[in-house]
């Protein structure tokens, strides 16, 4: 019986896949063992409230972010490919989602957020081990918890959206096998390590026990400014430089095949925002009523911002430049979602898309690298941006709600000033940049000895739809 070349071709990248994970499973168990101290007798657990209220609203945090993924992200790039490369995007979006969902559970959530040392956990959770109805996460208040399985999977669905993110960068020219064997390799060597340089701490109750090695500069991100957007935007800047352009970039007409997806697709990733942003904050209280006002007026802002911009320079406002502002803006309040205030977001927002109108007009055909649908001058541009104003904005002096010092016996929030601050942020955004800059340009190298990351002229002509899956998002 013949075997057709596609389903060779799955069944090549399923292989490659399982491999991968095995090996990655057995290298870093061994090594885990080699660096592990000696086992501590278990300290008495602390006695925990857990409210129904706040695991109902992480439920639902939970949802709205997938939601974010699928469909919002997928339709929103889907839209902004020709019509010949339509169900590519949303299948690789698709795919990635449900792939990064069961290594997360396998090994990811124990790398991310197990101790290890400053720059990765450990793999005591390795297939959830220990992790049931009972288990309990803290949340930012001492003595406030979450069923542990709730945090999991909120977590999870940070860890699908990122990589799916990094498509757009080379979309419309890359092969399926290679996306998701990049991803397999990319969440684990580049997303988990910078989850847990960021994220992981003791929480309230164990604030002087070791955290990752961003954490430990005082840098602060609350819902993904780092971990997420300048992470996936330098990855997919990496890739589309390696990968190349497309055939017929700047002779060619590449315009967005539905702007109607597009907006479709941007408005259901407002609304799955405000799970990623206000869902951060772990409960259902005050900061994550910030977070949510945040959301909406910096993403406001920033969008009109954006159509001034096209208005007074170009002539005309456009639906397309309408909703990369908004996107500019969710991207932006995302770090500084629950620290700064509503005026300082709505300023964060205006000047992120400022700075990412510049980088997406004048940069990219400066410079000339062909990042599809602007997820560097984007995600990486204004996530740098966020990050760095959160450091800013945070200042109560300036309407913020400042850091709480968990060394104090109330909690209380200050601020240690914003060069110190300011310098905490940047070297947290530095090391994003090296981390995932480098990390990537090894991994996407990887990829294409294996698989080859790029189809061929003729099947990138005809359009990914027919030659990777043998299906049209439309027929006549």
């Amino acid at each position: 019986m013949n075997i057709s070349s596609t389903l060779k071709s799955a069944a090549r990248t399923a292989l490659l896949g399982a491999a991968t994970l095995a090996a990655l499973g057995t290298v870093a168990a061994f090594a885990q063992e080699a660096t592990a101290p000696a086992a501590a007798a278990p300290a008495a657990a602390p006695a925990f409230t857990v409210d129904k209220g706040d695991t109902t609203w992480m439920l639902v945090s939970t949802v709205l972010v997938l939601l974010m993924t699928v469909p919002g992200l997928a339709l929103f790039y889907g839209g902004l490919v020709r019509t010949k490369n339509m169900l590519s995007v949303l299948m690789q979006v698709f795919t990635i989602t449900c792939v990064v969902m069961i290594i997360w559970v396998f090994y990811g959530y124990s790398l991310a957020f197990t101790p290890g040392n400053a720059f990765v956990g450990g793999l005591s959770k390795m297939f959830l081990s220990g992790v049931d109805v009972t288990t309990l996460s803290e949340t930012f208040t001492k003595g406030v918890a979450i069923p542990e399985l709730v945090f999991v999977l909120f977590q999870m669905t940070f860890a699908c959206i990122t990589p799916a993110l990094i498509v757009g960068a080379f979309a419309e020219r890359i092969k399926f096998s290679a996306v998701i064997l990049f991803t397999i390799l990319w969440v684990t060597f580049v997303y988990f390590p910078i989850a847990h340089m960021v994220w992981f701490w003791g929480g309230p109750s164990a604030y002087s026990d070791p955290t990752g090695l961003i954490f430990s500069f005082g840098a602060i991100d609350f819902a993904g400014g780092t971990v997420v957007h300048i992470n996936a935007g330098i990855a997919g800047l990496v890739g589309a430089l390696m990968i190349g352009k497309r055939i017929g970039y700047q002779k060619d007409v590449m315009a967005p095949h539905s702007m109607t997806l597009t907006m479709v697709g941007a408005s259901l990733l407002w609304v799955g925002w405000f799970g990623f942003n206000a869902g951060s904050n772990l409960e259902a209280n005050a900061y994550a009523v910030l977070a949510m006002a945040n959301t909406f007026v910096a993403t406001a802002a920033a969008a009109l911002t954006w159509i001034v911009l096209e208005t007074v320079l170009r002539g005309k406002a456009s639906m397309l430049g309408a909703v990369s502002g908004a996107v500019t803006g969710l991207v932006a309040v995302t770090p500084a979602a629950g620290f700064a205030g509503p005026m300082g977001a709505i300023v964060l927002g205006i000047v992120a898309t400022c700075v990412c109108y510049f980088f997406v007009s004048v940069v990219k055909n400066k410079f000339g690298y062909d990042d599809s649908l602007d997820v560097f001058g984007i995600h990486c541009v204004g996530g740098i941006i966020g990050a760095l104003g959160t450091g800013i904005l945070v200042n109560p002096a300036l309407g913020g709600a400042g850091i709480v010092d968990y060394s104090t016996a109330d909690f209380a929030a200050g601020y240690a000033g914003t060069a110190t601050q300011l310098w905490a942020q940047f070297k947290g955004v530095l090391v994003t940049v090296l981390w995932s800059g480098i990390g990537s340009a090894i991994l996407y190298k990887i990829v294409d000895m294996i698989v080859g990351l790029r189809p061929t002229a003729d099947a990138e002509r005809e359009g990914l739809d027919l030659t990777s899956h043998g299906e049209a998002a439309y027929h006549p």
